[in-house]
């Protein structure tokens, strides 16, 4: 179960997540306060959100709206819904906290990666977002 810092914003997920995303714009480093931020994006009807939120609702880099949910207690960004991702629900990998999450399969936005970042793994590189 992915939970915000006091545990009052939750989103439980059933199934393994569509994709794994590393993304390095410059509104996820932003957002995270982080370098980049690790997303998991699920299938809506496997998402169950619970508790709280206010919506911050913005344009990303590629011009689609990303409306993300955020604890009003503790200010976590749990989960959001993407256009960029139809019938999908993104949530902040962390939030989980478990350290057998899976690994990103894809590193995008890779144009604003800091060089000291590099994955071990098979990763997808995108110098920008190509989802469509």
């Amino acid at each position: 179960m992915a939970r915000c810092c006091c545990g009052a914003l939750c989103a439980e997920v059933s199934g393994d997540p569509t994709l794994v995303a590393a993304c390095h714009c410059e509104q996820c480093q932003r957002r995270t306060g982080a370098a980049f931020g690790i997303s998991a994006y699920f299938p809506a009807n496997q998402v169950r959100p619970s508790g709280a939120n206010r919506v911050f609702s913005r344009e990303s880099q590629a011009g689609r709206r990303v409306r993300t949910h955020f604890c009003p207690e503790c200010g976590t960004s749990v989960y959001w819904e993407a256009d960029f991702m139809p019938g999908h629900i993104g949530i902040a990998a962390g939030t989980f906290f478990d350290p057998d999450f899976p690994s990103p399969t894809m590193s995008a936005w890779e144009q604003s990666k800091r060089s000291w970042i590099a994955f071990d793994s098979d990763v997808l590189h995108l110098r920008q977002q190509s989802l469509a």
